[in-house]
């Protein structure tokens, strides 16, 4: 279930009352009347079922909420309700499979904000994926991908293409272009600094690594876990049931070839900067793609309003059972 928050001025209060009443979707509605203060108008709360929520946030758009007033979105964790169950089961399709696509602009807009926080995440994930390599540590790999914060930019890319949202492909575009290019060039710094300390000598950046070599060459294999990886991503960020994106992080190596690209730059190989930066490109074009790809079969999918659910069998069984007394 969605709890639907919409704060409008009083003249689109039963507009909007009505757009939300007349849908099954809805099992609790709600109106605080001159309860908003900025804008003066009314407050309405109501519960909708997840997989009803794309129609009634678009019919809300259409009388101008959002140009006049609020509408937010906020997931209902816990629920006990009879009205809110039958909702759900009335609704045509299934909660977890829902796109909520208002929620998932908003997160691809969040996360692909350039901003201090970003480009530090991606710098001190690159710094470490330096170490990484210096040590040959497959450890510290993993921990610089699972630091790494590119992922929701380049989901970003796909919600873009997918929603037509140019604004948001330029965001995520410069966030992913300016986030490497600094975090490149705050390790190969750091990547200088060692060498003129002694710290790092070129034996470890292009000797034998056989714990970090994957870093350095790409391969088919790399741009089908690149592929899967974003698809399993993507799911999880526009599925109901959260998970998996810690494996996701784990799967790619756009964060160690950034890496290696930068300690290759400080020491001039040359050899490992083409064989990191081709992975790193293969890394970033396959997710996008598949992003895209998982993200336009989802709308597909979902754009196919199917044949309301017959009831199921728990369904049968809870209104057979007697109400108790309270």
């Amino acid at each position: 279930m969605l709890r639907l928050t919409v704060t409008v001025p009083s003249e689109l209060t039963e507009q909007v009352t009505a757009v939300l009443a007349d849908s099954s979707a809805v099992s609790t509605l709600s109106v605080l009347r001159g309860a908003a203060v900025r804008p003066v108008g009314d407050v309405v709360h109501a519960d909708v079922a997840r997989e009803g929520a794309n129609v009634l946030v678009d019919r809300l758009r259409d009388l101008g909420v959002h140009e006049g007033g609020t509408l937010q979105i906020e997931p209902v964790t816990t629920w006990v309700s009879r009205a809110g169950f039958e909702a759900d089961e009335e609704t045509p399709g299934s909660s977890a499979d829902a796109v909520v696509w208002a929620q998932v602009a908003q997160r691809s807009y969040d996360d692909s904000e350039l901003n201090w926080t970003f480009l530090s995440f991606m710098s001190l994930a690159t710094l470490i994926a330096g170490i990484a390599i210096v040590l040959d540590s497959q450890i510290l790999v993993i921990g610089a991908m699972v630091l790494g914060p590119e992922f929701g930019a380049i989901a970003a890319l796909g919600v873009a293409l997918v929603r037509r949202r140019p604004l948001l492909l330029a965001v995520a575009a410069r966030a992913l272009v300016v986030g490497f290019v600094v975090a490149i060039a705050v390790t190969c710094l750091a990547g200088l600094a060692g060498r003129a300390l002694g710290w790092i000598t070129l034996d470890d950046i292009s000797g034998d690594r056989p714990a970090t070599h994957f870093i350095y060459s790409p391969d088919k294999w790399s741009l089908i876990v690149a592929v899967l990886a974003a698809a399993a991503g993507v799911l999880s960020l526009t599925s109901a049931k959260l998970g998996g994106l810690s494996g996701v992080f784990i799967s790619v190596t756009t964060i160690p070839a950034a890496g290696n690209v930068a300690l290759g730059l400080a020491f001039g190989a040359w050899g490992e900067v083409r064989g990191s930066g081709l992975q790193l490109v293969v890394n970033i074009v396959g997710m996008a793609l598949a992003g895209w790809l998982t993200l336009a079969l989802q709308k597909a999918v979902w754009s196919r309003v199917p044949a309301p659910r017959s009831h199921s069998r728990l369904s049968r069984r809870i209104h057979a059972e007697p109400r108790p007394r309270l």
